[in-house]
Protein backbone atom coordinates (compact mmCIF):
# COMPACT_ATOMS: atom_id res chain seq x y z
CA UNK A 1 0.00 0.00 0.00
CA UNK A 2 2.90 2.35 0.71
CA UNK A 3 4.25 2.77 -2.82
CA UNK A 4 0.87 2.81 -4.56
CA UNK A 5 -0.55 5.06 -1.84
CA UNK A 6 2.27 7.57 -2.28
CA UNK A 7 1.80 7.65 -6.06
CA UNK A 8 -1.93 8.20 -5.72
CA UNK A 9 -1.21 10.72 -2.95
CA UNK A 10 0.81 12.92 -5.31
CA UNK A 11 -2.08 12.97 -7.76
CA UNK A 12 -4.78 13.68 -5.17
CA UNK A 13 -3.16 16.67 -3.50
CA UNK A 14 0.24 15.65 -2.18
CA UNK A 15 2.06 17.66 -4.79
CA UNK A 16 0.19 20.81 -3.75
CA UNK A 17 0.83 20.20 -0.05
CA UNK A 18 4.54 19.54 -0.58
CA UNK A 19 4.93 22.65 -2.70
CA UNK A 20 3.09 24.64 0.00
CA UNK A 21 5.66 23.55 2.60
CA UNK A 22 8.53 24.46 0.28
CA UNK A 23 7.01 27.86 -0.54
CA UNK A 24 6.60 28.71 3.15
CA UNK A 25 10.14 27.46 3.78
CA UNK A 26 11.48 29.79 1.09
CA UNK A 27 9.63 32.73 2.63
CA UNK A 28 11.15 31.93 6.04
CA UNK A 29 14.66 31.61 4.57
CA UNK A 30 14.57 35.19 3.26
CA UNK A 31 15.62 36.40 6.70
CA UNK A 32 18.61 35.08 8.60
CA UNK A 33 16.55 34.61 11.76
CA UNK A 34 13.99 32.46 9.91
CA UNK A 35 16.45 29.97 8.40
CA UNK A 36 15.92 27.29 11.12
CA UNK A 37 12.18 27.50 10.52
CA UNK A 38 12.71 27.27 6.77
CA UNK A 39 14.88 24.17 7.16
CA UNK A 40 12.14 22.54 9.25
CA UNK A 41 9.61 23.39 6.51
CA UNK A 42 11.81 21.71 3.90
CA UNK A 43 12.02 18.55 6.03
CA UNK A 44 8.25 18.46 6.44
CA UNK A 45 7.81 19.15 2.74
CA UNK A 46 9.68 15.91 2.05
CA UNK A 47 7.28 14.10 4.38
CA UNK A 48 4.37 15.75 2.64
CA UNK A 49 5.39 14.28 -0.71
CA UNK A 50 5.40 10.69 0.66
CA UNK A 51 3.41 10.38 3.92
CA UNK A 52 2.30 6.74 3.72
CA UNK A 53 4.16 4.25 5.94
CA UNK A 54 5.74 7.10 7.93
CA UNK A 55 4.88 8.08 11.50
CA UNK A 56 5.28 11.33 13.39
CA UNK A 57 6.16 11.38 17.09
CA UNK A 58 5.78 14.57 19.09
CA UNK A 59 8.09 15.70 21.86
CA UNK A 60 10.35 18.64 22.56
CA UNK A 61 10.91 21.12 25.32
CA UNK A 62 10.70 24.81 26.04
CA UNK A 63 12.50 25.90 22.88
CA UNK A 64 10.12 23.82 20.76
CA UNK A 65 7.15 25.41 22.52
CA UNK A 66 8.42 28.93 21.86
CA UNK A 67 9.17 28.13 18.22
CA UNK A 68 5.73 26.54 17.77
CA UNK A 69 4.06 29.70 19.12
CA UNK A 70 6.07 31.90 16.73
CA UNK A 71 5.29 29.45 13.92
CA UNK A 72 1.54 29.62 14.61
CA UNK A 73 1.57 33.38 14.36
CA UNK A 74 3.55 33.55 11.12
CA UNK A 75 2.44 30.74 8.84
CA UNK A 76 1.26 27.67 10.68
CA UNK A 77 -2.44 28.47 10.82
CA UNK A 78 -2.68 29.04 7.07
CA UNK A 79 -1.03 25.71 6.25
CA UNK A 80 -3.13 23.85 8.82
CA UNK A 81 -6.31 25.39 7.41
CA UNK A 82 -5.29 24.39 3.87
CA UNK A 83 -4.63 20.79 4.95
CA UNK A 84 -7.90 20.59 6.92
CA UNK A 85 -9.90 21.77 3.90
CA UNK A 86 -8.20 19.19 1.66
CA UNK A 87 -8.76 16.51 4.32
CA UNK A 88 -12.47 17.29 4.60
CA UNK A 89 -12.93 17.33 0.82
CA UNK A 90 -11.15 14.00 0.37
CA UNK A 91 -12.98 12.37 3.29
CA UNK A 92 -16.35 12.87 1.61
CA UNK A 93 -15.85 9.72 -0.46
CA UNK A 94 -14.90 6.30 0.87
CA UNK A 95 -11.96 6.04 -1.53
CA UNK A 96 -10.55 9.38 -0.38
CA UNK A 97 -10.63 8.64 3.37
CA UNK A 98 -7.01 7.35 3.58
CA UNK A 99 -5.84 10.50 1.82
CA UNK A 100 -7.97 12.66 4.09
CA UNK A 101 -6.38 11.01 7.12
CA UNK A 102 -2.94 11.88 5.76
CA UNK A 103 -4.00 15.49 5.28
CA UNK A 104 -5.24 15.63 8.88
CA UNK A 105 -1.87 14.23 10.01
CA UNK A 106 -0.16 17.02 8.06
CA UNK A 107 -2.56 19.61 9.52
CA UNK A 108 -1.55 18.64 13.05
CA UNK A 109 2.07 18.78 11.97
CA UNK A 110 1.49 22.22 10.45
CA UNK A 111 0.27 23.45 13.83
CA UNK A 112 3.17 22.03 15.87
CA UNK A 113 6.17 21.25 13.63
CA UNK A 114 8.92 21.81 16.19
CA UNK A 115 9.74 18.89 18.43
CA UNK A 116 8.23 16.44 15.92
CA UNK A 117 10.26 13.43 14.83
CA UNK A 118 9.44 11.71 11.54
CA UNK A 119 10.05 7.93 11.38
Amino acid sequence: MGCIGNILWLISGGLVSGLSWFFVGLLWCITIVGIPVGVQCFKLGGLSFMPFCRNVEYGGGAVSLIMNIIWLLFGGLELALEFCIFGILLSITIIGIPFGIQFFKLARLALFPFGAQVD
